[in-house]
């Protein structure tokens, strides 16, 4: 792979080729926000009291913690990266934006991917290790985290765009392979 000139030059030339392409990186980063927030509060505040079997609560649920924990720095990271996207020497770093875009898509995927087992086993329940559902006993408090799921899930649906979004600027940085190069090395072998 070879770097087409300076790799400043170049990363700042890519985003000044395409300024739709920064508009939406921007709004992307904007919306993750407010969505990461929103699933923050509606598990934080999520609780619900039954007369039989006592009050539940978010922080009974590992999984829950998790994902809040992720939340705050999926929207942490995303307004210093908006921030960040307009500040001109950050912006020819375009491995930083990769780097961190796809390790927040991957964090924001293992905490939906814990709260959907909770979902899944709070409305199904298990029936091998004899585990009930609940979401019949506490409905609100499924019907809750289920909102927070889907904010979470267009959070990361944000993120996965991002990230795609920011390997297509670290990837344009580099010239394509030589197809006839390599035509030439396989019969100089032979």
């Amino acid at each position: 792979m070879k770097m087409r000139g300076n790799v400043s030059d170049n990363s700042s030339s890519s985003i000044n080729r395409f300024p739709m392409l920064k508009l939406v990186d921007c709004f992307l980063r904007i919306s993750a926000i407010p969505l990461s927030i929103a699933a923050i509060w509606l598990t934080v505040t999520n609780q619900e009291d039954n007369s039989d079997y006592g009050k539940l609560k978010f922080s009974n649920l590992t999984g829950l913690k998790y994902m809040v924990c992720i939340s705050g720095i999926c929207a942490g990271y995303a307004f210093i990266a908006a921030v960040s996207s307009w500040l001109r020497f950050l912006v020819t770093k375009a491995w930083l934006f990769f780097i961190s875009d796809q390790i927040v898509a991957y964090l924001m995927v293992t905490s939906g991917a814990a709260v959907l087992e909770i979902l899944y086993l709070a409305y199904n329940g298990d029936q091998q290790v004899t585990w009930s559902e609940t979401c019949s006993t506490y409905g609100k408090f499924c019907s809750r985290i289920k909102i927070a799921f889907v904010l979470h899930a267009v959070a990361l649906g944000c993120f996965i765009i991002l990230a795609v979004i920011s390997a297509f600027r670290f990837f344009s940085m580099f010239d394509p392979p030589s197809v006839s190069s390599n035509k030439e090395e396989e019969e100089g072998r032979t």
